[in-house]
């Protein structure tokens, strides 16, 4: 008896499927009779354990867990005609992989979302111009919001069984053509501010020198010297300075000559 019993599922077991789907996943069968029956998609997905089938029956695997889809926009549109480039990102999580398959099937995204979800952000970035989606974080907010109101309502009108976790669309990157003007604006910009800020220390070391010039003219007439006898004052408090720490000649009738070192 027991050695009928092995036999029969030696028999059995090669016209068997088994499916075993890790943590996070699901797997939904399909039935697919070969003569007798009806198929389709049966109502209990397989979450945990190992379930064996018939070998006609196949299993889907589905990703439970919230998944990224990345979608590259090239040459998107602004209100100006410049055509700009996005990296949008949407992340999904499915909320019932049996309805998912048996209305949707496998490829569900690119079947119903993916081209969808490109008409939105061309839309909403139609609306504005370049230098605003390019610039401004508020603009990017504002599209943003505007395609997530839009990709939900379509979501619940299209019955599909997945939630919208995040969505945003990244910031806009201009052809290189405009890329380089703005460089080189910005670099005429930076080489304009540095010609006013020569040109204000110039100006405020002209002034500095005249209220110098002035004050010392000033302090001439209060002292009541002439130019000349000023200028003789200045050498020698310039003489009186240079000498304080004893490196000067002095020569009779001529004064006192500071040596400097020569290397």
């Amino acid at each position: 008896m027991k050695h009928g019993l092995i036999a029969l599922v030696a028999l059995v077991l090669p016209a068997c499927s088994s499916y075993a789907p890790d943590a996070g996943y699901e797997v939904v069968l399909v039935k697919k009779p070969w003569v007798f029956g009806h198929g389709g998609v049966e109502d209990t997905p397989v979450k945990t354990g190992r379930t064996y089938t018939a070998l006609s029956t196949d299993g889907i695997l589905v990703y439970m867990q919230p998944k990224k889809f990345d979608t590259e926009m090239h040459d998107t549109m602004t209100s100006d005609g410049v055509p700009i480039s996005f990296h949008a990102i949407v992340v999904l999580q499915v909320t019932d992989s049996v309805a998912l398959i048996r209305n949707f099937g496998p490829n569900w995204y690119a079947n119903n979302l993916e081209e969808q979800f490109k008409t939105m952000v061309r839309q909403a970035v139609r609306k504005r111009g370049m230098n605003e989606t390019a610039i401004s974080t508020s603009a990017l907010d504002a599209i943003d919001a505007e395609i997530r109101d839009s990709l939900l309502q379509f979501i619940k009108e299209k019955d599909l069984p997945v939630r919208l976790v995040t969505m945003t669309v990244g910031r806009a990157n201009p052809p290189d053509a405009i890329k380089n003007q703005r460089i080189e604006t910005a670099a005429q910009e930076q080489r304009i501010q540095t010609e006013i800020q020569i040109k204000n220390a110039e100006t405020q070391r002209k002034a500095a020198e005249e209220a110098r010039a002035a004050a010392d003219n000033a302090y001439r007439q209060a002292i009541g010297l002439s130019p000349e006898q000023y200028v003789q004052l200045k050498r020698v408090e310039m003489e009186l300075k240079v000498c304080s720490d004893g490196k000067c000649t002095f020569i009779e009738n001529s004064g006192a000559l500071p040596a400097l070192p020569v290397r």
